[in-house]
């Protein structure tokens, strides 16, 4: 029987297919102990061994370490729980390695600097805590001292939140989001388009609820541009007059060429690029819908405005 057979190093070897040289190596650390000695003083080994180094094999390829190996094959530690240890130090690195790679493909894709390498990776290698200081600091420079009740929504759609075991897709926007929200500019453009929806906002509880100029120029200019209007052709007339009603209702003023030249400037500062790039890595960070982009509805509006209010 089997249960009564004993087995040398060799034949040991051919039964679970490890190397003779590394059942020794095993052997001498006690971790498959023979069983006996033939006459001539080699290792004998019973079939309770062949099961043990089977699973002193599957742990190996598990990234055990041997001492932990030992522990386990003797009971001394659950193997559940050494599992559930290693599976938790398995995802950290996996989180790491992810951070790099992401990194990596990044400066390849971009051409960075080695100054713009050292950047991007200590922002992706942020924890969750420095994350949300940095993004929090980026929100109080743009959204600081306004109307915080009137904004809070808005503070909340533009704060990526990273997962805990983000795609590298993801790790590389938020590096980049992060990058943006420290440029002084890029603050300085999203504090200006605030302060005018501030602005508006105020005006708009003065004369009750308004809806959003960018929003009521999106709803009259889009399907416009859908439709393949010259923006500088008289069929675009009804159009700009009824966006340019609606923010001269909203501020409380005529309108007249000054209005609509200050609406203008309004939806070019809207536009800027930085704004719509802040959004699309937003959307990726969160594993959100891809935004439309507004752009094009937004050059059309401000060329239609322009062309009407040429001298």
């Amino acid at each position: 029987m089997d249960g009564d057979t004993l087995y040398s190093i060799g034949e040991l070897a051919r039964r679970t297919g490890l190397t003779v040289k590394t059942i020794r190596f095993y052997s001498d650390r006690g971790i498959v102990a023979p069983t006996d000695r033939s006459p001539a003083g080699y290792r004998l080994y019973n079939i309770d061994a062949v099961a043990r180094l089977d699973l002193v094999r599957t742990l190996r390829e598990l990234g055990l370490d041997l001492p932990t190996i030992r522990k386990v094959v003797d009971r001394e530690l659950s193997l559940p729980e050494v599992a559930a240890a290693h599976a938790e130090a398995l995802a950290v690195q996996i989180r790491v390695l992810r951070v790099r790679r992401a990194v990596l493909t990044a400066v390849a894709e971009r051409g960075s600097t080695p100054e713009e390498t050292e950047l991007m990776h200590r922002l992706a290698q942020l924890s969750e805590d420095e994350r949300r200081r940095l993004i929090g600091d980026f929100l109080d420079a743009v959204f600081g001292g306004l109307d915080a009740p009137a904004f809070a929504g808005v503070m909340r759609s533009m704060t990526p939140e990273l997962p805990d075991n983000p795609e590298a897709e993801q790790v590389q926007a938020w590096a980049e989001l992060a990058e943006m929200s420290l440029d002084p500019d890029f603050r300085a453009v999203v504090r200006r388009m605030a302060e005018d929806q501030a602005a508006e906002q105020a005006r708009g509880d003065m004369m009750g609820p308004r809806r959003d100029i960018a929003a009521a120029v999106r709803d009259q200019a889009g399907p416009a541009l859908t439709a393949g209007i010259d923006p500088a052709s008289p069929q675009a007339d009804l159009i700009v007059a009824a966006f340019t009603a609606h923010y001269a209702h909203l501020l409380g003023r005529p309108d007249d060429v000054e209005l609509r030249r200050r609406l203008a400037t309004r939806l070019e500062s809207v536009n800027d690029p930085r704004r719509e790039r802040y959004l699309q890595l937003l959307a990726v960070v969160n594993g959100w819908p891809a935004p439309e982009s507004l752009a094009p509805v937004f050059d059309w509006s401000v060329q239609a405005l322009r062309v009407r209010t040429q001298q």
